[in-house]
């Protein structure tokens, strides 16, 4: 069994850095939340307590018995973990005098392994309306701040088998300027994880893994074109070969030539991959609908359909493959504590009962960077590599509002010009993923001497690393003019083209 670091989610909005952190130390980690049970399988080195929006004086708020987990494993408490360490072991939590929010400075520090090359006066991120008055007996500061007397401690011998630290900063947050090097001390000197999860490592103990699940079994998948499925796809397929099918259907949302391009790709890859033209059935099933959940739930739906349809065609398939990744999980079920669900995901909550198959999803646990390294470690091409995410639904939620095959042709060809404009300007590897949307809405606009009443469409480009959270690109003004007359012109129907500036969150990526 590999080394494995668990952290339980109270619902912090920062718990999936503090897994980043860990997994870009070549340690691997899962996040569950923190009302489910710990599990002490073979490999677990420790245990992380991430914040909360609760206060642990909250009747309400979750409160594992802390201890118990320490009596098997070193556990590091963040904010309200440290703070739900010192309420159960019998300190004093109790409001703040004064706001700790925002940059701080360590002082006092003891030396200690958790502090360890972290220079005294480090920067680190304050977040939280609570504060530890007291600490229990028997728990030792272990660093203070210029306004709190409690910023980082740790249980003495004899509290429990393994110490206990808590820590109310959040070392995740790129503010912290040494919290890498904390949460390094803590998994590798405390916990003592050898740091040995690569990419390379990844592939050969998912390979065995599906290997020992799948044995000569087949497998089918539905593959999309996009470096989820084509990882996963390549995974599969090394560790069970030609009793891998693939089926790539066009649902009509593709952008502009990506049925035929996308195709040839998996050809080369040694993919046994059929193409599926269904454009029809989806056009007929969105007519008529707007509600974006909606249009969700019918692609979805219609797609699952479709799938089956040809799935049945091979004979004793046993098992479905599918691209889900972490931030796909996160989002779509409440697996982090208190989190809620923001929007349907096309890949996750299960399979159909038609469909009778277990699945393989080698991906389930991988943030997207994580995604591209092993598909760069397989050999994969960049075009599948470097290709900006795109949603499940397609364009049908990038077409606000009711999708027509007339829509979505307006839509591809926008698209296709946006980003061919950002390749040629060597921008479309410094954007995480970029879009056109088609607004439900005409404006009166004048070409030449007439007078038109055409669509709107936004440009979407944004900055980000996993996709849980991302910064609107800064993309220059002379390249967005540039553009914005280049589709106007060339795309017959378009007649004005904005830029949308909101970041994630408070907004999500796609606009439905």
């Amino acid at each position: 069994m590999k080394e494995k670091i668990l952290i339980l989610d109270f619902g912090s909005q920062y718990t999936q850095l503090i897994a980043r952190g860990i997994r870009e130390l070549n340690i691997y980690c899962e996040i569950q939340p923190c009302t489910k049970k710990v599990e002490y399988e073979d490999g677990l080195k420790g245990i992380i307590l991430s914040g909360s929006p609760f206060s642990v004086n909250d009747p309400n708020a979750p409160k594992p018995d802390v201890k118990a987990m320490a009596d098997k494993l070193p556990v590091l408490g963040v904010c309200y973990g440290a703070q739900l360490v010192a309420m159960q072991s019998g300190g004093i939590v109790g409001k703040s005098t004064h706001r700790e929010y925002g940059r701080a400075h360590l002082t006092d520090m003891t030396d200690d392994a958790l502090l360890a090359t972290i220079p005294s006066g480090s920067q680190v991120w304050m977040s939280h309306s609570d504060s530890i008055k007291e600490l229990p007996s028997g728990f030792n500061v272990v660093a203070r701040t210029e306004s709190i007397p409690v910023a980082a401690y740790k249980s003495a011998n004899g509290y429990a088998n393994n110490t206990i630290y808590g820590i109310q900063f959040h070392p995740e947050v790129t503010h912290s300027t040494d919290g890498r090097q904390l949460l390094k001390n803590f998994v590798v000197d405390i916990c003592g994880c050898t740091q040995d999860w690569t990419p390379a490592a990844f592939i050969e103990e998912t390979v065995a893994r599906i290997k020992e699940e799948v044995g000569n079994e087949k497998v089918v998948m539905a593959l999309s074109g996009g470096v989820d499925s084509t990882v996963a796809a390549t995974l599969i397929h090394r560790a069970i070969g030609d009793k891998l099918y693939c089926i790539f259907v066009d649902n009509g949302l593709l952008r502009k030539n990506e049925f035929e391009e996308v195709l040839n790709g998996y050809a080369h890859l040694g993919l046994n991959t059929q193409g599926i033209d269904a454009k029809d059935r989806f056009y007929k099933a969105l007519a008529g609908v707007t509600d974006p959940e909606q249009k969700r739930k019918i692609i979805g739906g219609l797609f699952i359909d479709v799938f089956h349809d040809e799935a049945i065609k091979i004979q004793d398939v046993k098992f479905l493959g599918q691209g889900t990744i972490y931030p796909d999980v996160i989002e779509s079920v409440s697996v982090n504590g208190p989190s809620a669900t923001i929007k349907s995901h096309h890949n996750v909550g299960g399979l159909p009962e038609i469909m009778h198959m277990d699945l393989v999803e080698p991906l389930r646990f991988l943030f997207k960077d994580e995604v591209r390294r092993i598909g760069k470690e397989l050999g994969i091409d960049n075009i599948f590599l470097k290709r900006h995410p795109f949603p499940g639904p397609g364009l049908g939620i990038r077409v606000l509002g009711e999708v027509t095959a007339e829509k979505v042709t307006l839509l591809q060809e926008a698209d296709a010009i946006y980003t061919q404009h950002l390749k040629d300007s060597e921008l479309y590897d410094e954007v995480w993923q970029a879009g056109a949307i088609l607004l439900p809405v005409q404006s009166v606009g004048v070409m030449g001497d007439e007078r038109t009443y055409e669509f709107t469409v936004a440009l979407r480009a944004v900055t980000s690393v996993d996709g849980m959270t991302a910064d609107w690109a800064h993309l220059p003004h002379a390249f967005l003019g540039k553009l914005s007359n280049d589709i106007i012109n060339k795309v017959n129907g378009i007649n004005r083209v904005v830029y949308d500036i909101s970041s994630k969150p408070p907004a999500t990526i796609e606009w439905e």
